[in-house]
């Protein structure tokens, strides 16, 4: 499979790009600076864009694609709404190129409270965690709104808190909904799942919570 990758020096990102490689599948990994992706394989292309704001400027990484692949997000509350403004110029480049299918990195918070949440999540962490990041995860609703207003076969995958731990294949999933009691997950297993839902038509048009 041909796969584009947004957001590839990122930590999920360039967990993509490896596994995607790992998986037999080729790359084209859409970067601002080149020199932040240390990953080196025959089947990797490495595309320099200066910014995703311009959806002709990405028509070129998305047009011999059949999959694209998006870590793109804010890395905290000064960035602005990087991931919705993006997802919209990937979208209309998608859709100049004729390309369906992408998925996503959202966050847990930006999904429903699950049923069987624990009070101390329920009431407190989760709450908290909201108010401290409310244009972050505006900045995300945006971004899922606007996927939900396009044609394409798109998947959401939201993590609660995200570690750096080696992928392991192993969490728990919800299909529309979060996972109860859901802490953390790796940003290895973000990759994997997001790469396995690459060929799961369940789990087109939906959001998909994960932790382990």
């Amino acid at each position: 499979m041909n796969i584009t990758v947004f957001g590839a020096t990122g930590g999920i990102g360039k967990e993509l790009v490896a596994q995607a490689l790992t998986h037999g599948h080729t790359v084209t990994a859409v970067v601002r600076d080149p020199n932040r992706l240390a990953i080196s394989d025959p089947a990797l292309t490495v595309l320099t864009v200066a910014g995703l704001q311009e959806p002709d400027a990405l028509y070129s990484a998305v047009r011999a694609s059949d999959a694209v692949l998006s870590a793109v997000g804010p890395r905290g509350r000064s960035d602005g709404p990087v991931a919705s403004s993006s997802t919209r110029s990937i979208l209309s480049a998608m859709h100049a190129a004729q390309v369906e299918r992408i998925v996503l990195v959202s966050a847990a918070p930006v999904g429903p409270m699950p049923a069987g949440e624990g009070v101390i999540n329920r009431w407190l962490v989760l709450p908290l965690i909201s108010r401290l990041l409310r244009s972050v995860y505006t900045d995300l609703a945006e971004m899922e709104a606007a996927l939900q207003a396009s044609n394409t076969a798109w998947t959401v995958v939201r993590p609660p808190k995200l570690v750096d731990k080696p992928v392991t294949g192993r969490y728990r999933t919800a299909l529309g909904a979060n996972v109860a009691r859901g802490l953390s997950i790796s940003r290895a297993d973000v990759a994997h799942l997001m790469l396995t839902a690459l060929d799961q038509p369940a789990t087109v048009r939906q959001a998909v919570g994960v932790a382990y």
